[in-house]
C-alpha cells in the first residue's frame, strides 16, 4: 500500500530533512524530478512530430517547445522557476507569468533569467505546457481572482501542433484543500481551482492526490523521490490499495482444498419485488473466493435459475452453516425483512450490511443487536445512505467522515464513491483508487456486497475485504466499459476475468 501524509506531517518531515542538508537541496531534488517529467511530456508529444509538423515549424521534443509558468509566491513557485530554468537550458522557450512579482522566489527567477527565460504580464498565443507554481500544500481557501481566471483560462491554451496545452501541477494542483480533497466551486459550479493532466508530486502523497474531486483534478499522480520518507513520522493519513496487496491477501488453493474449507457465503438479499438484487449480489458473491453459496430469500426461483450451483431457502433460519452473510440489497423495509435481518445478525460470523439494511436501521431499534456482536461488521453507504445513518451528508472531508461513522457503529465502513474510503473503528482509513463513473448506475453495488461477502467467508480480515472487493469492483468498471454503457450484470460478468488475473 502507499502512504498518503496530512501536510502538517510532511512539513515536520521537511523540517528534519532540511537541517541535515545544504539550503536550497530539497527545493533543487524537486526542481530536477519536475523538470525531467516534464521534459519527458514534452519529447511523448513531438518528438515524433505530428502531421505536418515541419510544415508548421512544431518543435521535436524540449528544444523549441513554448512553456508557461504559472508563478506564485511561495516555495511552490520556486519550484516551478527552477524547473523552467533546467527546461530553458535544454532550449525550450520558458515564459514565467507572476502572480505577485514583488514576492517571487529570488533565486529561482535569477535562475529563471540566466537560463535564457523571461518574465511576462500575459500568457503568450503559442502554449505547449503550462507549469502550475501558484499556490503548493501550504494554500488555503479559495483562489484569488486573478489565479481563479488564470486556472479557467488553460482549457483555452493550445501547441503548436493546435492539442491544448498540457498542465502539469507542481506538488498539488493549485486550489485544492491539501487535506481533505475538497474542491471550492465558483457561483457557476465550476471548480475554483487548476485541473491539470500530470501531477508531479513531491517527497510523499497528499491527500489531495488520492481522494475526493481533487484527485479529478491531479490527474496522473508521479511521485519524486527528495529523500523525505524517513524522515514521516506517525501514522499517516490514509493508505492506498495497490494490485499487490490484492494479489497477497487473496486465498490460495491447495491440494486439500474444498468447498467448505475454501467458506460459504450467505446471501440474504432480493425479494419477489427485486428479485435482481438477489441475482446480482449473488453473481458477486461467485466471483469471490469460496467454495459455496447459500442464498436465503424471496427471490430464489431466479437466483437458482441463473446460478444452479447455487443453494437456495426461503428464510435466513433455514439456511444453514455460513461464514459471512451479506443482507440488505433489495430486501425491501417491512417487518419480514427486519426479521431477516435481526437473524443475520443474530448470527456470529462477519456480516455486511448494504442497502435496505441500513435503511432498516436508521430508527435504532436494532441499535442492541449491533452493540451485542463480537463478529466484524461492514456497512456500505453511499453518500445518501450516510446521510440518513448520520443526520448530515459526508461533506467536504470524506476520509474523516467514513472514519466518524465507523467509530460510531463499531463497524467497517466502506463509503461509496469514485474514490471510495474504507474506514475502520481505530481510526485506519484506506483509499481505492480504481472507482470510475460507469459505475453510476443500478445494481453495481449489490455485486460490490456479494464479492466482499466472499472475502470475508473466505477469512480475510474486515478492512482488507472491503478494499480487495472495491478495488477488483472498479477494474471490472472499467473493462465493462469497455463495450460501451454499463450495466450492473455487464460489471459481474466482468469480475471474473479480473479475478482470474490474479494468478
Amino acid at each position: 500500500m502507499r502512504a498518503v501524509w496530512r501536510v502538517g506531517d510532511v512539513r515536520a518531515a521537511e523540517a528534519g530533512l532540511m537541517a541535515t542538508v545544504a539550503p536550497g537541496t530539497l527545493m533543487q531534488r524537486a526542481a530536477a524530478g519536475l523538470a525531467r517529467r516534464c521534459a519527458l511530456l514534452l519529447t511523448e508529444r513531438y518528438a515524433a512530430g505530428p502531421p505536418g509538423a515541419a510544415r508548421r515549424g512544431a518543435p521535436a521534443g524540449v528544444y523549441g517547445a513554448r512553456v508557461l509558468l504559472l508563478v506564485g509566491s511561495g516555495d511552490n513557485g520556486g519550484d516551478a522557476l527552477y524547473a523552467g530554468a533546467r527546461l530553458a537550458r535544454r532550449g525550450a522557450a520558458v515564459s514565467a507569468l507572476l502572480l505577485s512579482p514583488g514576492r517571487a522566489h529570488a533565486e529561482g527567477l535569477a535562475a529563471l533569467r540566466a537560463a535564457g527565460g523571461r518574465v511576462v504580464d500575459r500568457p503568450p498565443a503559442v502554449v505547449d505546457l503550462v507549469l502550475d507554481g501558484i499556490v503548493g500544500i501550504g494554500g488555503r481557501g479559495c483562489l484569488r481572482e486573478t489565479a481563479e481566471q488564470l486556472a479557467a483560462s488553460l482549457a483555452g491554451c493550445c501547441g503548436r501542433d493546435g492539442d491544448r496545452a498540457t498542465v502539469v501541477a507542481v506538488d498539488v494542483p493549485s486550489g485544492v484543500a491539501v487535506d481533505t480533497g475538497d474542491v471550492p466551486v465558483t457561483a457557476s459550479g465550476q471548480p475554483c481551482a487548476v485541473r491539470a493532466d500530470v501531477t508531479v508530486a513531491f517527497g510523499a502523497l497528499k491527500p489531495a492526490l488520492v481522494v475526493g474531486p481533487a484527485a479529478t483534478l491531479a490527474g496522473h499522480v508521479e511521485l519524486v523521490d527528495i529523500g523525505l520518507t524517513p524522515w514521516l513520522r506517525g501514522s499517516p493519513a490514509l493508505r492506498v490499495t495497490e494490485w499487490s496487496d490484492v494479489v497477497d491477501w487473496w486465498p490460495r488453493l491447495g491440494p486439500a482444498s474444498e468447498k467448505y474449507t475454501r467458506g460459504v457465503v450467505g446471501v440474504a438479499t432480493g425479494s419477489a419485488t427485486y428479485p435482481g438484487a438477489g441475482v446480482l449480489s449473488v453473481g458477486g458473491a461467485l466471483a469471490g473466493p469460496t467454495g459455496m453459496v447459500r442464498y436465503a430469500g424471496g427471490a430464489r426461483t431466479e437466483v437458482v435459475r441463473q446460478h444452479p450451483s447455487v443453494i437456495a431457502t426461503g428464510r435466513v433460519a433455514d439456511a444453514g452453516r455460513v461464514q459471512a452473510w451479506v443482507c440488505g440489497s433489495g430486501l425491501g423495509t417491512g417487518e419480514e425483512s427486519a426479521a431477516e435481518l435481526r437473524a443475520v445478525l443474530a448470527a456470529p460470523v462477519p456480516v455486511v450490511l448494504d442497502a435496505d439494511a441500513l435503511t432498516l436501521l436508521v430508527d435504532g431499534k436494532l441499535a442492541d443487536r449491533l452493540r451485542d456482536r463480537d463478529a466484524p461488521i461492514v456497512v456500505t453507504p453511499h453518500d445518501r445512505e450516510y446521510a440518513r445513518l448520520c443526520g448530515e451528508s459526508p461533506g467536504a472531508d470524506r476520509v474523516a467522515a467514513a472514519l466518524r461513522l465507523a467509530a460510531w457503529m463499531n463497524a467497517v465502513v466502506l463509503l461509496k464513491g469514485d474514490r471510495t474510503i474504507i474506514g475502520t473503528p481505530d481510526g485506519r482509513a484506506y483509499v481505492n483508487p480504481t472507482g470510475t463513473p460507469a459505475l453510476a448506475t443500478g445494481g453495481t453495488g449489490d455485486v460490490l456486497a456479494g464479492l466482499l461477502g466472499s472475502l470475508l467467508a473466505a477469512g480475510l480480515a474486515p478492512e482488507r475485504a472491503a478494499a480487495a472487493a472495491a478495488y477488483l469492483h472498479g477494474l471490472a468498471g472499467r473493462e465493462a466499459a469497455r463495450g460501451g454503457p454499463v450495466t450492473a450484470p455487464d460489471v459481474a460478468d466482468a469480475l471474473r476475468p479480473v479475478v482470474g488475473r490474479l494468478g
